[in-house]
């Protein structure tokens, strides 16, 4: 059995000088680790954050997302796919009821452009890759996939 833990550094940013003395604190913060690009972070406008962070849900999402699609990639080198592009717009959905929440489902909605390869073959990697994602096989909620596949590589660019 292999393990891996990376070490996350979370650092609270939004102190203004009163610290959290009142209810209107900024909830900024930021995400490090070593030789990495710092990702600033903040919850939802809705839960008092700031517009441009990460929240915890975009991230979550993001995760699902990669890991999804690096196990779809592998598939498709080891089975002669030829993917030219891949662009996936994932949401992760959290329902919260009072101080209480949970993410509900998480959905991804890929767009693959190919260049040799079957439809058919791209769409059942796909779903494999749903069935192999470490972070996916991880979460008490439902990852849905959903594909495009596109024979022009060059539609699926953004």
């Amino acid at each position: 059995m292999t393990a891996n833990s990376n070490a996350i550094t979370i650092t609270w940013t939004g102190n203004d000088g009163t610290g959290t003395a009142d209810g209107s604190f900024s909830r900024e913060s930021e995400i490090a680790a070593d030789g990495r690009p710092t990702i600033p972070a903040s919850p939802p406008a809705n839960f008092a954050g700031a517009e441009g962070g990460w929240s915890p849900e975009d991230l979550l999402a993001a995760a699902v997302s990669q890991c999804h699609m690096l196990w779809f990639l592998h598939l498709c080198a080891r089975n002669g796919v030829i993917v030219q592009s891949y662009v996936d717009n994932a949401t992760a959905t959290l329902e919260t009821q009072g101080s209480k929440g949970s993410i509900t489902a998480v959905a991804l909605r890929a767009t693959v452009g190919i260049s040799a390869g079957e439809a058919e073959l791209t769409h059942s990697l796909f779903e494999k890759a749903g069935d192999l994602c470490y972070i996916a096989k991880s979460l008490n909620c439902p990852v849905t996939h959903h594909l495009d596949v596109v024979i022009d590589p060059g539609a699926a660019r953004t």
